[in-house]
């Protein structure tokens, strides 16, 4: 069978765009590579954030809907987003969110050390130590530190009423295999498994069903090389029970949509053209990029954006801690 690479992005869903943007980027030292707007509806923001290029696998996407009410926790979502930052670096970390008035928590999962917190509208997060190299492109001109930057995806947890429904459609149409459990979390590998490549589920058999609403991942998209590996595994998924969408062109990559059994929104990315392929790269995110079919609209459509400013300076760049 063909099967998926790992994480290319995750959606979710914010408050107010100048909060996310001065909290991924001056907080959490991501770069914004892309200021576009909701394909579906082009009166909101689709700002992304990732490493210096834009990496497939390193990116965070957020449809910021200051209207929308809180999301809620449960069943049939992704519950939270795990990024991947450099072994030895939490210390960094945890003082950097504690001067920054971010709580975190540390813990340890899979034997690995953690830092969980939440983005300033409710989303929460985890920065794991891991390490080793990953496919990495440092943002020279960003708040943190090359050494404590974030490197890209680690995990995407979901909570399901069925685990064994999940693991099936994960196995039989994405080709995921299970690697381990601790604590009631289920790790799920693609390609093998690895920091990128992992989906923890809990089974909350009783648990309500989640809302998408601020502070709720929207949707996990997932790695393919291309567009024929993207319509060999689009036909798993449909012979495994599920409705996936045609190929749709999203310009920086192709793009299936589908839910998986217990309800979560999934989707399919190839890994190319790239964020590139429309701004110079050294000038990434700093325009509003409009697809070719709402040109035409561009004034209107920025009329009724918010402006967006440059976060202020926060933490001074530091490469150690006391």
């Amino acid at each position: 069978m063909t099967g998926v690479h790992g994480i290319h992005h995750i959606t979710a869903i914010s408050g107010e765009a100048q909060e996310n943007l001065d909290f991924y980027t001056g907080v959490l030292g991501l770069r914004l590579v892309k200021k576009s707007v909701n394909q579906d509806a082009p009166d909101t923001y689709h700002l992304f954030y990732a490493d210096a290029e834009g990496h497939p696998g390193t990116d965070l996407t957020f449809f910021p809907w200051p209207q929308m009410p809180p999301g809620r926790k449960g069943a049939g979502l992704a519950v939270e987003v795990g990024f991947a930052v450099p072994e030895g670096s939490l210390a960094f970390w945890a003082e950097r969110l504690g001067a920054m008035g971010v709580t975190s928590t540390p813990e340890r999962r899979f034997g690995e050390e953690v830092l969980r917190l939440r983005d300033p509208h409710g989303l929460e997060l985890a920065l794991t130590a891991v390490p080793g190299p990953r496919d990495f492109a440092p943002w020279r001109h960003g708040p943190v530190p090359e050494s404590h930057q974030i490197r890209g995806f680690h995990a995407a947890r979901l909570w399901e009423r069925s685990l064994a429904q999940t693991a099936r459609f994960l196995g039989g149409a994405l080709g995921f295999k299970l690697m381990g459990e601790d604590a009631g979390w289920h790790r799920f590998g693609a390609d093998g498994g690895g920091s990128g490549r992992w989906v923890e589920i809990r089974e909350v058999p009783g648990e309500r069903l989640g809302e998408w609403g601020t502070g709720v991942v929207h949707h996990v998209a997932f790695r393919v090389a291309g567009e024929e590996e993207e319509l060999a595994v689009r036909r798993q998924v449909q012979e495994a029970g599920s409705h996936p969408t045609p190929v749709i062109d999203r310009f920086w990559f192709r793009s299936v949509y589908f839910k998986e059994p217990g309800g979560v929104l999934f989707e399919i990315a190839t890994d190319g053209p790239g964020f590139s392929v429309d701004e110079d790269a050294d000038h990434l995110g700093e325009r509003l990029i409009l697809p070719p079919w709402l040109e035409p609209q561009r004034q209107e459509i920025e009329a009724v954006l918010p402006r967006l400013r440059p976060p202020a300076p926060a933490v001074p760049p530091r490469d150690s801690v006391a």
